[in-house]
């Protein structure tokens, strides 16, 4: 058994990169803090001049040093854009630490920054917001972690409860009311569960059952064989898996699920991160006909071209956060706004155009994406319901 784990685990190497921007951006516990719901305060510009935005990403860290590279490419391929808007962009090395996050974010305000895109970890944004809150500056973090959010820090990230949502409501337009959720027992297994029940409390969809598994091939493989009778007595429609796509015990979970009776011709496979990424999936038996969500694809198809025209590589899965947190910069400013970097503004109802489709930032510092939902037909993704352009109308 503990073979057939490691062959999953190689089968899925080739989307690591992905698992590895989720690493770096994902849930930490030690980042776990509660700073209040987002100010709407800020400082106050003059659009008609540069405008300083401070860059805080992990140069020196050898472990991040790359997805540092890009983001900073990202960023810059973004100002080009903007046209009228007038952003001078520093960047600064936090070397991935949160001690340094905090000080290179003080030098950044003191060096006349107005606002602050990045750090990348949670621990280290949450240092850097304290640090230049006193002083009315906002930081848009690359974190996806939501529960850094408030106060003067915004995350970029796509989050679980934005995901959770659009699935939750999709679901109950095609007749779900009730759900399964399964999760790992770890910190993103943690997270994933508690965004599923808030947004199935939201759409009205009861969840009738919650099973843990632990990550051991032992346990996944028994909770697998598990679920048919747990799906028969609480008498789920759906099940909720938390897992991600690229974690080795997705195969399992998908074949050994259908194999013990979670037939998926009747009870719906829904996955909280994105399948896309991880085809070698496809084929499971429980793969078929199951829902994700997946940024609009055509403006993402058209970051990726634009960045590898500019840089002649593919961009890091979270090179996009840093060029959304410039567009959305970008286009305040550019609307003459004097307080165009304050709380209010950042979280206008329209959101902005982002590499991935619509983006808004909420008034708790979290966020809202434009995301497509997505299923596997004949082992090929099929769009079952498109990103929506904005946010008027989207119905989630």
């Amino acid at each position: 058994m503990f073979a057939l784990f490691a062959r999953a685990r190689k089968a899925l190497r080739p989307a690591a990169v992905l698992a590895t921007g989720a690493l770096l951006a994902a849930c930490d516990v030690s980042s776990m803090t509660d700073l209040g719901s987002a100010s709407s305060g800020g400082p106050s510009i003059d659009p008609g001049q540069t405008v300083r935005v401070a860059l805080l990403v992990p140069q020196s860290d050898p472990s991040a040093a790359a997805v540092a590279r890009d983001l900073e490419n990202a960023a810059r391929l973004a100002i080009a854009d903007l046209g009228n808007a007038q952003i001078d962009l520093a960047v600064y090395d936090t070397a991935g630490q949160p001690a340094q996050a905090a000080a290179q974010a003080q030098r950044a305000v003191d060096e006349g920054a107005r606002i602050i895109l990045g750090p990348l970890r949670g621990e280290a944004a949450v240092e850097a917001s304290k640090m230049v809150a006193d002083e009315g500056v906002n930081v848009l973090a690359f974190s996806n972690n939501a529960s850094i959010a408030g106060g003067n820090l915004f995350i970029l990230g796509p989050t679980f409860t934005n995901t959770a949502d659009r699935l939750m409501g999709f679901g109950t337009r095609r007749g779900v009311n009730s759900v399964a959720v399964l999760y790992s027992q770890d910190v993103p297994g943690e997270f994933g569960r508690t965004a599923i029940n808030q947004a199935a409390a939201r759409n009205g969809v009861s969840v009738v059952a919650e099973q843990p598994y632990p990550l051991s091939v032992e346990g996944v493989t028994t909770t697998a064989q598990s679920m048919s009778s747990i799906i028969g007595s609480s008498g789920a429609q759906s099940v909720f898996i938390t897992s991600d796509a690229t974690n080795a015990a997705m195969p399992l979970l998908l074949q050994l699920m259908p194999e013990s009776g979670v037939d998926p011709a009747v009870t719906q496979y829904i996955g909280l991160t994105r399948w896309d990424v991880a085809p070698q999936l496809f084929s499971y038996p429980g793969a078929q006909g199951a829902w994700f969500t997946m940024p609009d694809q055509a403006m993402q198809r058209n970051f990726n071209a634009r960045y590898r025209g500019a840089y002649g590589a593919e961009p890091h899965p979270l090179a996009g956060l840093a060029f959304d947190g410039v567009a959305a910069v970008g286009a305040l400013v550019a609307q003459g706004r004097s307080d165009a970097l304050t709380g209010r503004a950042l979280t206008q109802a329209a959101g902005f155009q982002g590499t991935g489709g619509v983006f808004r930032l909420k008034s708790d510092g979290t966020n809202e994406r434009g995301l497509a939902v997505a299923t596997i037909q004949n082992s090929q993704v099929t769009i079952l319901d498109p990103a929506p352009s904005s946010f008027s109308g989207a119905g989630y």
